[in-house]
């Protein structure tokens, strides 16, 4: 092989590995998920096969929160978007981008699931609660929209339909569980900040009580009239979010008497996450 034809090999292939980076750079093949338990749901089904990126970081409230312009960019460029569609910054992100992102890449999770209404508040006016993924029946709901959308991908997968069946054989298992414990507590409710386990609650048959007024701290009445009730039953712990300030729960659990424990519903691995939450309530 002479000089001439070595470099112009050289070249080539220089050419080539630019192609496969630039092609690399620009592939649309990335998933995007709101929060981290959507991750999970997704990532049960595909494994790795694809990467998902989790708008909402570590510690950073929902309700509160606002994407970067890096995320926006992503989310034009990725090929699947999943959300609850009921959180304020999912709600504004399908709007901005209802022009931009084709229906069916924004994967609704909320699809078919009997939701909870005039119990949560954030913003002074009463909505929908958006917490689904508390409950097991509802993180089934949740797979089976998740799978639907990724089948009309790969509808020749047989590792994700074996992957789908043992995500819900996953959940089947936490339900009988969690319903299992729950029956035999001898708890009828539990005391928590915010209120982010009502679908918990409501599944179990356990009342969820918030020390949250319309997204408020209690006024002096609700939080006597609490720590009254909650003195005679004997309830000793009051579970609050870890995207809330401890000093101030720390505070009212004194004033109560009771213990102020931390959980985080937002965990990614949603299926021990709840399975040590309703640990927790249920002891």
């Amino acid at each position: 092989m002479t000089r001439t034809h070595l470099l112009q090999g050289i070249t080539i292939a220089l050419l080539v590995c630019a192609c496969v980076k630039q092609t690399d750079k620009n592939d649309k093949n990335s998933w995007i998920v709101s929060i981290p338990p959507l991750k999970y749901i997704v990532e049960s089904i595909t494994e790795q096969d694809f990467p998902i990126e989790i708008l909402l970081p570590p510690g950073a409230t929902p309700e509160t929160y606002e994407p970067t312009p890096a995320q926006m960019i992503a989310l034009s460029d990725s090929r699947l978007v999943f959300t609850t569609g009921l959180i304020d910054f999912e709600r504004q992100l399908s709007e901005r981008f209802s022009n931009t992102i084709a229906e069916n890449r924004i994967v609704n999770l909320s699809e078919n699931i009997s939701l909870i209404t005039g119990a949560h508040n954030h913003t002074g006016h009463k909505g929908t609660d958006p917490h689904i993924w508390t409950s097991p029946a509802a993180l089934k709901q949740m797979a089976s929209t998740a799978y639907r959308q990724i089948a009309l991908l790969y509808p020749d997968s047989t590792r994700y339909a074996v992957n789908y069946r043992n995500l819900l054989s996953r959940l089947d298992s936490l339900d009988r569980t969690l319903r299992t414990r729950f029956s035999a507590s001898d708890k009828k409710y539990f005391l928590i900040y915010h209120p982010a386990l009502t679908y918990m609650a409501r599944d179990y048959g356990i009342e969820q009580i918030p020390l949250e007024e319309d997204g408020k701290e209690p006024s002096v009445d609700r939080l006597q009239k609490i720590i009254r009730q909650a003195q005679n039953d004997g309830i000793r712990k009051l579970f609050y979010q870890s995207q809330f300030s401890r000093a101030s729960v720390v505070a009212l659990a004194s004033e109560i008497g009771a213990e102020a424990i931390e959980i985080d519903p937002l965990q990614e691995n949603v299926v021990e996450n709840l399975n040590r939450i309703a640990n927790q309530i249920s002891e």
